[in-house]
C-alpha cells in the first residue's frame, strides 16, 4: 500500500481519480502541513504555517480570515506561483508543489484555473475579450479548428451571460461585474476540474454579487467543478460553502462544514469572525456586543497546540486542555450564540485589558524599537557593549534594535579581527 502510493506520488502524470478519504469522498486536493515564506534571513517573513486540509471532489471549500492572513497565499501556493517553505500540495494524490516534470505541470495549468479578486486588473487592456477567452484554448490546442474555437468561445460568453458582439470589444469598455464575467468565462473554457476563487465578488457592487455567485454555482451543478472560495465575508461564505475553514496569521484554526461552523464556532477566533457579520436591522446592530479574538488569552508555553478532529468532521487548534473544552461543548449538542444582543437600556460591557502572558502581537513593534543607525554606530565602536545590549534587546523583544546591534558588532569585531591580524603579520616578520 506504501509503495503503491509512493509510486503514485512522483507519477508524472495525472490519474483520473484521486484516493478515497476515510468518509469515502474523492480527495481532489490536499494540503500537507504547508509552510510558505517570503524573504530570507533575518528579514524573512512566515505567511503561511502548518497548513493542512482536503477538499472534496465537487464541493465548495470556503478559505476565511481577515486581510494578512494568507488567504490569497495559499490560493497562489495552488495554482503553483507561490513555493512552500515546507510541506507539499497534492493533487488527485500526486503532488505537484516543487520542480516536477513538464508534462505534470501542464496537465495541473489546465486542471487547475483561478478567477482573480480585481477583475480589471487581471485582464489584458490591449487584448479584445475574444483573445482573452481563446489564450488558453490557443495555449493547449483545445479545439480542432477555426471554427470550433469560435464556436467554443461564443458558447462560453453566453454562458456567463454576455452577447457574442461582445467578442470585439475590450475590457475597459465592460462594467466590473462584465469583466468578472470575462474572467469566469476566460477559466471555465479549459473545462477545468479545481477553480481558485480569490475574492471575485468583493471588488463589486452589492447587486452585481448575487448574480456571479449564482453563475458560479450554476457551473458547479452543470459541470462538477470544484471551488477553494477565498473571501473574508462570512455572510455570503455560509449560504455558498459545503466546508469551511478559518485562517488567522497564516495558521488554519477551525475546519468544518457550513452549518456545523456556525452552530459551533468552537474557536475563540472563529467566535469573533461570526460575531463581526453586521446585522440588517440598525437598531439591533446598535446593541450588539463585538467579540474581540485577544491571542493573549491562549497559554502554549507548555502544553503545546495541534489541529485536532473533535468529532462530526470538526476539526479545530488548540492545546489539549483546549481540545477537550471544545470537545465537551460539541458534544453537549447546545449551539453556541456568537452574537449578543443587548436589551434596550442595558449599557455596553467596557472591554477587557490584555492579559500579560501567552500569544504577543508580533506585527506591532514596541514604541521604543527604532532600529536606529546610533545603536549600530555605538556597537561598531564598542562592540562588546554591542553584544550586551544584543541579548538585552532581544531579551525585551526589540528586534530592530537588536539587528541594528548585531549588525555594529559583527563590523567591529570583524574590524578588531583584521586589524588583530595585520599587528601579528607584522611581529612575525619583525622576529623572523
Amino acid at each position: 500500500m506504501a509503495a503503491t502510493q509512493a509510486t503514485e506520488n512522483r507519477a508524472g502524470r495525472l490519474p483520473e481519480h484521486g484516493p478515497i478519504g476515510e468518509n469515502g469522498r474523492e480527495i481532489l486536493l490536499s494540503l500537507k502541513n504547508v509552510d510558505i515564506t517570503f524573504g530570507k534571513g533575518e528579514d524573512a517573513v512566515r505567511a503561511v504555517q502548518d497548513a493542512s486540509f482536503d477538499i472534496y471532489k465537487g464541493e465548495t471549500f470556503s478559505l476565511v480570515g481577515e486581510s494578512g492572513s494568507g488567504k490569497t497565499t495559499v490560493g497562489r501556493a495552488v495554482i503553483r506561483v507561490n513555493p512552500l517553505a515546507r510541506g507539499e500540495i497534492d493533487y488527485k494524490g500526486v503532488r505537484i508543489s516543487g520542480k516536477i516534470p513538464r508534462a505534470l505541470d501542464r496537465e495541473v495549468i489546465r486542471n487547475i484555473q483561478m478567477v482573480f479578486q480585481d477583475p480589471a486588473a487581471s485582464l489584458n487592456e490591449r487584448a479584445t475579450v475574444d483573445y482573452i477567452i481563446s489564450e488558453g484554448l490557443y495555449n493547449y490546442h483545445l479545439f480542432e479548428n477555426e471554427a470550433d474555437r469560435v464556436k467554443k468561445v461564443e458558447h462560453m460568453i453566453e454562458q456567463v451571460g454576455l452577447l457574442p458582439e461582445h467578442l470585439t470589444r475590450y475590457p475597459h469598455e465592460f462594467s466590473g461585474g462584465q469583466r468578472q464575467r470575462i474572467g469566469i468565462a476566460r477559466a471555465m473554457v479549459m473545462e477545468p476540474e479545481l477553480v481558485v476563487a480569490d475574492e471575485p465578488i468583493s471588488a463589486l457592487d452589492v447587486s452585481i454579487r448575487a448574480q456571479v455567485l449564482n453563475l458560479m454555482k450554476k457551473f458547479q451543478e452543470e459541470k462538477g467543478i470544484t471551488y477553494l472560495f477565498i473571501a473574508h465575508d462570512l455572510s455570503v461564505v455560509r449560504f455558498i460553502s459545503d466546508r469551511i475553514g478559518v485562517i488567522y496569521k497564516g495558521r488554519i484554526v477551525e475546519v468544518a462544514e457550513a452549518e456545523e461552523l456556525f452552530n459551533f464556532p468552537l474557536h475563540p477566533y472563529t467566535h469573533s469572525l461570526i460575531s463581526a457579520i453586521p446585522i440588517p436591522d440598525p437598531k439591533l446592530e446598535k446593541r450588539k456586543v463585538l467579540y474581540t479574538y485577544d491571542p493573549s488569552i491562549h497559554d502554549y508555553s507548555e502544553d503545546k497546540p495541534e489541529f485536532v478532529c473533535i468529532g462530526h468532521d470538526h476539526y479545530v487548534y488548540g492545546n489539549k486542555k483546549e481540545i477537550e473544552e471544545y470537545r465537551a461543548v460539541r458534544e453537549r449538542g447546545i449551539p453556541v450564540k456568537p452574537i449578543t444582543i443587548l436589551a434596550p437600556g442595558e449599557e455596553m460591557p467596557a472591554p477587557q485589558e490584555r492579559a500579560g502572558s501567552g500569544e504577543e502581537d508580533i506585527t506591532i513593534p514596541p514604541a521604543r524599537d527604532t532600529g536606529s543607525m546610533w545603536y549600530t554606530v555605538l556597537a561598531f565602536f564598542l562592540p562588546l557593549l554591542g553584544l550586551a545590549g544584543m541579548l538585552l534587546f532581544k531579551h525585551f523583544h526589540h528586534f530592530r534594535n537588536y539587528r541594528a546591534c548585531r549588525r555594529g558588532t559583527m563590523a567591529g569585531l570583524a574590524l578588531l579581527g583584521v586589524i588583530l591580524a595585520v599587528f601579528l603579520l607584522l611581529l612575525w616578520r619583525v622576529v623572523a
